[in-house]
């Protein structure tokens, strides 16, 4: 996943931030609110933290739109996860970090037509390589793309080039 300064960068870094704040809902039972808030005061603007979250190196608004998207949604994003998984697997049986990769991704199928689909895949197997060393990533590539191929059988048909928007 690239970083700096460009739009694609800052939404990168947005949905990295984005899985780890879905993360810590789950996990804390916190309101997606409190934990963007908290997001905002400490980690985006700790000096001493990830430098990749620094202000103005992630796009705060998709980080808000898809923390508080996922939250919203979460009923149909899961019933939209799990007949992409392997058969015999759960949405509630993933690791919680893979879960919330797979809940932001197909929230932005399902909620932001701005984003190639594609795009959207490819960032968010990047995110789960951050996290994970093994199949995990591939299991995101498989059930996102089986999710966007049903919402967005267009993007997928023989050429098309899709956006030229940087996901």
């Amino acid at each position: 996943m690239s970083r700096g300064s460009s739009a694609h960068g800052k939404r990168g870094t947005a949905r990295l931030a984005a899985v780890q704040a879905l993360y810590q809902v789950e996990f804390t039972g916190a309101f997606a609110g409190g934990v963007i808030d908290e997001f905002a005061r400490h980690r985006f603007s700790d000096p001493g933290g990830d430098e990749a979250m620094v202000p103005g190196k992630l796009d705060a608004a998709l980080f808000s739109d898809i923390v508080n998207g996922v939250v919203d949604r979460l009923p149909d994003l899961d019933a939209m996860i799990a007949p992409a998984l392997a058969e015999g697997w759960r949405v509630e049986r993933l690791d919680p970090v893979l879960r919330a990769c797979l809940r932001a991704g197909a929230f932005e199928l399902v909620a932001r037509a701005d984003i190639p689909a594609r795009a959207a895949i490819d960032e968010y197997v990047g995110v789960a390589k951050r996290f994970f060393g093994g199949s995990e990533a591939g299991v995101v590539n498989a059930v996102l793309d089986k999710i966007a191929r049903r919402l967005r059988p267009g993007e997928f048909e023989s050429g098309h080039v899709g956006s030229s928007t940087p996901g």
